[in-house]
């Protein structure tokens, strides 16, 4: 899965034109395409790997025990008390 990196604009007009060629330009060239008209975003295009990794971010984050969980563990790694991925393994005999 990518993240968009980037915000590309086209027009209403040029999207419609563009519709058929996004899904190969946005795997080779991640980006959030913004559509507008006149001059203004009305609706966002990105690929569906992308949209995926949003709705699950967005789940992550409204779950309060797995946010403080993240939080701690983020903690840990700055403090250096992380533990080698190899120790954890051995631990969890994977």
């Amino acid at each position: 899965m990518t993240i968009p990196r980037e915000t590309d604009e086209l027009t209403m007009v040029d999207a419609r034109r563009e519709l058929t060629k996004l899904p190969e330009k946005l795997e080779s060239h991640p980006a959030t395409v913004a559509v507008t008209r006149r001059g203004k975003p009305v609706l966002a295009i990105m690929t569906w790997s992308d949209y995926e990794v949003i709705l699950e971010t967005l789940e992550v984050l409204s779950d309060d025990e797995a946010v403080e969980q993240l939080r701690r563990s983020i903690r840990e790694v700055k403090e250096d008390k992380a533990i080698p991925w190899e120790d954890a393994k051995a631990r969890l005999r994977i």
